[in-house]
């Protein structure tokens, strides 16, 4: 009979892990996807450079991420026509937000090297992708670490 509770909570505490990591999925996976729709509309000739954070360290991410809402600021739709659907593009990436981690990094927006647009949008890009790891990985310890309570609490 304690097998069997022991089982349900461990299948229990699985499940409540593995539920709430789609919901941040599906919502960076759509960050992809706008960030994709704006490399479409965006201006990349005769404008401002912009700071590109690269390869930050995970503690680092928040910082990294504050870094390309604020280049996101800067950029300019390629013509009139595409306008609407860069505005709705830019204000979808000024929302999102991401949890600080409370380190603070040595490195600021300006320190990164300065990059078109488009290469600008790719590097957002591929920082979203890390994000993604980096919360699977993290939602993967959990549930491993209540694995681990729930059988020391059965044989100790």
């Amino acid at each position: 009979m304690e097998r069997m509770i022991i089982f349900c909570m461990l299948f229990f505490c699985s499940s409540m892990a593995l539920t709430a990591a789609p919901y941040k999925i599906v919502k960076y996976k759509q960050l992809l996807k706008t960030i994709s729709r704006l490399e479409n509309t965006v201006k990349d000739k005769d404008v401002e450079l912009l700071h590109t954070p690269e390869n930050p360290v995970d503690e680092c991410l928040f910082t990294a991420v504050t870094c390309f809402q604020k280049g996101t600021l800067k950029l300019q739709p390629e013509n009139s026509q595409v306008n609407s659907t860069f505005i709705q593009t830019v204000s979808v990436l000024k929302k999102f937000t991401l949890s600080d981690s409370g380190k603070q990094c040595k490195s600021s927006c300006e320190s990164y090297q300065k990059k078109t647009p488009k290469e600008f949008l790719k590097s957002y890009a591929k920082l979203i992708q890390k994000v993604i790891r980096v919360d699977s990985s993290w939602v993967l310890f959990n549930i491993l670490q209540t694995i681990t309570h729930i059988v020391i609490l059965y044989y100790f």
